[in-house]
């Protein structure tokens, strides 16, 4: 029963991960968790981290699929196509700010 539920949500990350934006975020937070581990992070640094991860990996995820449903819409070019897109991104760009503000937060701590 939980292998119908999750099975297809493994598919996704599969999916995801032949992306290369998506690979990119997986990589930069496998970085940032070496980084944490040889700061020697506490937990709650972990937790803002960990949090961090996930938020930015999930934005580009959701961010890849809603460009894969705008080019099943119209591959000719639309004004209105572009702005979803752009506006997707930047939610990618507003999470990828946010963990770095976190990392340097953490890393400033850290080098005090």
């Amino acid at each position: 029963m939980l292998k119908k539920k999750f099975l297809p949500a493994f598919h996704g990350l599969r999916d995801a991960w032949r992306h290369p934006a998506v690979r990119i975020q997986i990589i930069l937070g496998i970085l940032a968790v070496i980084a944490g581990f040889v700061l020697k992070l506490t937990i709650l640094e972990w937790a803002f981290v960990v949090l961090a991860i996930g938020l930015v990996i999930g934005a580009e995820v959701f961010n890849t699929c809603i460009e894969k449903l705008c080019d099943l819409h119209s591959t000719e070019y639309d004004h209105r196509i572009e702005v979803i897109k752009d506006m997707s991104a930047g939610g990618v760009l507003i999470a990828a700010l946010t963990a770095l503000v976190i990392a340097v937060m953490i890393l400033l701590e850290h080098l005090n």
